[in-house]
């Protein structure tokens, strides 16, 4: 979810097995060529019956790769589901929060101004550079409010987590 860009990788959740897939955006890149640089007027729902033109020459780990892309995007069954990005409202919250635990008095009227304005998560971020031990903590009370999260968004697709 903490990967909000997604402009290498994207995410998916296996509902049998509760495993988290990850694709890299060259195998993405390949299925989408797959499916749409085709002429078939449409694409079968069972995708062993996907023809092409020319079979692409793949290294076998792609190829398994590819495949298990086309069997989530083709999912009929429900199986699978798109992990969503962290929702940025939630990760501001998560900072301001943060903020409020800090004692030094100095670093929390230097985090507090990072939240202002434009570029506020990055500005959080190298306020903390100085300061190791806090930055730290940051870490730790993030990966808290992040797994929230997760139980939350879990429990919405109706999945009880064990905790």
């Amino acid at each position: 979810m903490e990967d909000i860009v997604r402009d290498s990788f994207d995410y998916f959740l296996d509902r049998t097995s509760g495993e988290v897939i990850a694709f890299s955006e060259q195998i993405l890149n390949e299925v989408k060529a797959r499916l749409y640089d085709t002429d078939d007027e449409e694409i079968d729902e069972d995708i062993e019956y996907i023809e092409y033109d020319e079979i692409p020459e793949l290294p076998d780990w792609m190829e398994d790769e590819v495949e298990l892309a086309m069997e989530i995007l083709f999912d009929v069954e429900n199986r699978y589901i798109r992990i969503p990005e962290r929702n940025s409202g939630m990760a501001f919250n998560s900072m301001i929060e943060f903020v409020k635990t800090v004692e030094d008095e100095e670093l929390k009227n230097i985090l507090t101004k990072s939240l202002e304005g434009k570029g506020a998560f990055r500005k959080f971020k190298d306020a903390l550079i100085n300061y190791p031990r806090e930055r730290k903590r940051w870490h730790g009370f993030n990966a808290k409010a992040v797994k929230l999260e997760i139980i939350e968004w879990l429990k919405s697709i109706g999945i009880e987590p064990e905790t």
